[in-house]
């Protein structure tokens, strides 16, 4: 994978005069040139045309959609997204597309990170809906969203360029293996249950954790689930479908320890 910038760069930069557009088309075809589909590694993806609903891409073999993100700095805790129904509507009918977040350098020389998150992660509680634009904008009413991956568990967070070092694509889809449980959970409630598990494990950033450690997350959890009464009852059968599913291995009363890297 080339990670070098500056060929397209010289390309595009007296076609657009608008900053936007000129990186706009920098990275979408740099992505166009360089990603693979990262669930069957078919060496290239395709593009959708214009104002299609929600995805930017499709992988023509396995059929896999996605969306690219790009930003000079790096990702903060929230990224601005589309309009809030559409994406809502997408995730309960299992049509949300897989996420790349692209982040290039300042001078638009080369890709620092390339970060995937397969679709499984996007769930209700990452989409945050913004206040809806005035009565004087030119869409009044219209109602964006906000993902926020911050809140997306590091094991949804999948490198495929970390600090301007291609990862392997042998390492990239043994890590989308490691996940493929949560496909297999179509009840979208159930899976945003198990994201935010994974959430407070990659919070508490010891190996070995105990059922305290998760009980002090309660109120977060709570506040995400406001349905459910009895949180330390579902924290317990979250790490037993995790357990179940080699995410974590039980260790006795009351402890566990992460199996894997990217927890």
């Amino acid at each position: 994978m080339n990670i070098h910038l500056s060929e397209y760069y010289n390309i595009y930069k007296s076609i657009y005069h608008s900053p936007s557009q000129l990186i706009k088309n920098i990275t979408e075809c740099w992505f166009n040139d360089n990603m693979y589909c990262p669930f069957c590694l078919t060496n290239s993806i395709e593009a959708f045309g214009n104002n299609h609903a929600v995805s930017d891409y499709y992988c023509n073999t396995c059929k896999e959609e996605f969306q690219l993100k790009s930003k000079k700095s790096k990702f903060g805790k929230i990224v601005t997204d589309g309009e809030y129904n559409k994406m809502v509507e997408a995730i309960y009918s299992r049509k949300t597309p897989n996420f790349f977040f692209l982040n290039y350098s300042s001078n638009i020389d080369h890709i620092i990170n390339l970060i995937f998150v397969p679709k499984e992660f996007i769930v209700p509680s990452v989409i945050q809906k913004r206040n809806p634009l005035s009565s004087n904008a030119k869409r009044h009413g219209w109602t964006g969203c906000n993902i926020a991956i911050g809140s997306i568990p590091d094991k949804g967070k999948i490198y495929a360029v970390k600090d301007t070092k291609p990862i392997e694509k042998s390492i990239v889809k043994s890590r989308i293996i490691s996940i493929d449980f949560l496909r297999r959970i179509k009840d979208i409630d159930s899976r945003g249950w198990l994201n935010d598990i994974l959430f407070v494990l990659s919070e508490i950033k010891s190996e070995v954790i105990t059922l305290d450690d998760m009980y002090m997350f309660v109120p977060l959890l709570k506040k995400l689930h406001p349905s459910n009464n009895n949180t330390e009852a579902k924290i317990r059968q979250q790490l037993q479908i995790l357990r179940d599913n080699g995410v974590v291995e039980f260790i006795g009363r009351g402890i566990y320890k992460k199996i894997g890297c990217n927890i």
